[in-house]
């Protein structure tokens, strides 16, 4: 009897020990949490420039495109400080862009513009874009009297924004040039209407500093030249509005 009393006893004094510890459990990890805290805060309050170039090159290696190369050298503090700026004037100028493209939208409903002139906005350029074939008679490269006045519509749009530097971009469908006509290809037709848009501005007062012109002939067609309608489609001229950052 004394035997079995001694051993109730024995298991009960080892039950209530074990419950007793098992706050030690949560206290270990509270108290590695918080040395994991007072480590961390230690290891921020002085910036070594050898772990930030590690670090800040180990984040790169993960990025794409232009990032490629600044993951493959050492990046200072002052680096870094560069290419946050960078950053920043980049958002600035797309957010500058985003209000240019939404008096865009008001040009659109303009008298003489609406239903005639497309407009695209991404990573902070815009892009107007108008039919060829209303800028042009068929197979040639001077102003039709539409074009001409719809340009004159445009023009005003440029003028008042003189920070934006404009690219004129003809485009034609794949279908060559007749060979009995006074061109030879498409890189032709393409150039030449680009440059008589940009003449046609130059005549209107816009600087020549702002303003170039270039062919893409079938270059980038936004449709497959598998129809009549398609071709017509890619027949266009653009206007690439990209923002000037070194003054006017």
């Amino acid at each position: 009897m004394s035997a079995e009393y001694d051993d109730e006893l024995l298991l009960d004094f080892t039950e209530d020990d074990d419950e007793g510890t098992e706050w030690l459990t949560t206290f270990a990890d509270l108290s590695m949490l918080l040395l994991v805290f007072f480590v961390l805060l230690y290891s921020m309050s002085t910036l070594d420039n050898k772990k930030f170039s590690e670090t800040f090159s180990s984040v790169t290696m993960a990025l794409q495109g232009k990032m490629n190369k600044i993951s493959t050298s050492r990046i200072t503090r002052e680096e870094a400080g560069v290419l946050l700026d960078q950053a920043m004037m980049r958002r600035q100028i797309i957010e500058s862009q985003r209000k240019v493209f939404a008096e865009v939208k008001t040009l659109q409903t303009k008298k003489g513009v609406e239903g005639l002139v497309s407009a695209n906005f991404e990573d902070g350029v815009i892009t107007l874009r108008v039919p060829g074939d209303v800028m042009f008679p068929s197979g040639q490269v001077e102003l039709s009297p539409k074009g001409a006045q719809l340009v004159a519509e445009l023009k005003d749009f440029f003028i008042k924004h003189k920070d934006q530097n404009i690219k004129i971009l003809g485009y034609t469908d794949n279908v060559r040039p007749s060979g009995n006509g006074r061109f030879k290809d498409n890189w032709e037709v393409s150039a030449m209407r680009a440059v008589n848009v940009l003449r046609e501005l130059l005549k209107m007062g816009l600087e020549s500093t702002r303003l170039t012109a270039t062919g893409l002939a079938y270059l980038n067609p936004l449709y497959p030249n598998t129809s009549a309608e398609y071709r017509a489609k890619n027949r266009r001229v653009e206007f690439v509005l990209e923002k000037r950052v070194s003054g006017d």
